[in-house]
């Protein structure tokens, strides 16, 4: 495939124009610089086909001064928006509906949302899309609850796209960088997609935290629960947990789960996802990771194995600390971010532990991005 055309101002893509096998290897050297005296890193695993991988797709709308709507993303660092046709690491499916979306505005006479000038209704569209199940959610994005002839719209937007499944408006009516809003209001079908992954179902909102490539995601899942090396009796924390995916699918060898998770939509979906898939060993709870791992502690708990699976800047210190006095004898620690990954486990390994082994996973082609399992040990109860 040629070069992305958009490569050089939309910032998305970091190795455009570069075979995929360097691209893997440039990944792998970065991770070995990185964890250089922690642990081995082994053999980075990447993707069989590294294109149009992304199952959530988010477009930016605009207007030109010729009154031209466009669609597209944000110009790295900045809130200027390039408009892209075609980009080869989005669901195409997924593109072609927020192209659909892009025609229908002006015979709807919807207007698009202007940051300038704070005017305008619709601000973004996120499309979300089930790799099994062939489920889709469409998001639209607006300022204001009232939405013109939103029936009618449906309709027309079902009629190019009977696939999708569900459509959700979400109410941004802030002057904010945050994408979505607080609020959804059900357009059409149940309001969200589900998705299978390592054999389970799994629930996905509007505001649901779900891995953007679930392929590889089932490779990184089985992989991080190997090295938990479950027997069917340890009690299990998964911390940043979302909806709930690792740790279900761990609860099936495992004694007791406890997840954790600060987004009060992903807790709930988390409680449907153990439903779901009939777990009757899981719990999860809603609340700030590092406070409820510190409660814990303090309440003389403990742990076996701990999942945690934090942001791109990764857990705090208060959080590590908390963990290392609940003392699981295994640390799983599941990095989308090597900086703070490299950051974290000095601190964990000045609390005793000992990372075993580094396993990098290509989730993000064409971008500086990868996840990490690192597995760590400690002192045997």
């Amino acid at each position: 495939m040629k070069p992305c055309p958009y490569a050089k101002k939309c910032g998305c893509c970091d190795y455009q124009g570069i075979p995929y096998e360097e691209q893997l290897h440039t990944k792998q050297k970065a991770l070995e610089n990185l964890l250089q005296g922690f642990c081995p890193v082994h053999p980075i695993t990447g993707m069989t086909d590294p294109y149009h991988y992304r199952n959530k797709v988010h477009a930016v709308f605009s207007r030109t001064k010729d009154g031209r709507i466009l669609t597209g993303m944000y110009e790295e660092d900045s809130h200027r928006v390039v408009a892209v046709e075609h980009c080869q690491i989005e669901n195409e499916k997924a593109q072609e509906i927020i192209h659909t979306i892009r025609d229908l505005l002006p015979s709807f006479k919807i207007t698009v949302y202007s940051e300038q000038s704070g005017y305008g209704l619709l601000r973004h569209v996120l499309v979300r899309t089930g790799e099994k199940t062939g489920e889709i959610l469409v998001v639209l994005v607006v300022t204001s609850p009232v939405f013109p002839s939103k029936v009618n719209f449906v309709r027309a937007l079902r009629k190019k796209h009977p696939e999708i499944t569900s459509v959700v408006l979400n109410l941004n009516d802030r002057k904010t960088s945050m994408v979505l809003g607080k609020r959804d209001i059900i357009l059409h079908g149940p309001g969200y997609i589900e998705d299978e992954i390592c054999g389970m179902r799994f629930r996905i909102s509007a505001q649901s935290f779900y891995q953007v490539n679930p392929r590889m995601a089932e490779k990184l899942y089985e992989k991080a629960i190997a090295l938990a090396d479950l027997h069917g009796t340890e009690r299990v924390i998964d911390a940043y947990c979302g909806t709930g995916t690792i740790g279900l699918i761990a609860s099936k060898s495992a004694g007791e789960l406890i997840g954790v998770e600060l987004n009060p939509e992903a807790v709930r979906d988390a409680v449907k996802n153990a439903r779901r898939n009939r777990i009757e060993n899981a719990r999860f709870v809603q609340a700030d990771a590092g406070q409820f791992m510190t409660a814990l502690a303090e309440d003389g708990e403990s742990a076996d194995v701990l999942f945690l699976d934090p942001p791109r800047s990764g857990a705090t210190e208060e959080f590590l600390r908390a963990a290392a006095r609940l003392a699981p004898s295994r640390i799983v620690y599941i990095s989308c971010g090597p900086e703070s990954l490299a950051r974290d486990l000095l601190v964990l390994k000045k609390l005793g532990y000992r990372a075993e082994g580094a396993w990098p996973y290509d989730l993000f082609g064409f971008t500086r991005h990868m996840e990490t399992v690192v597995m760590m040990s400690g002192v045997e109860k």
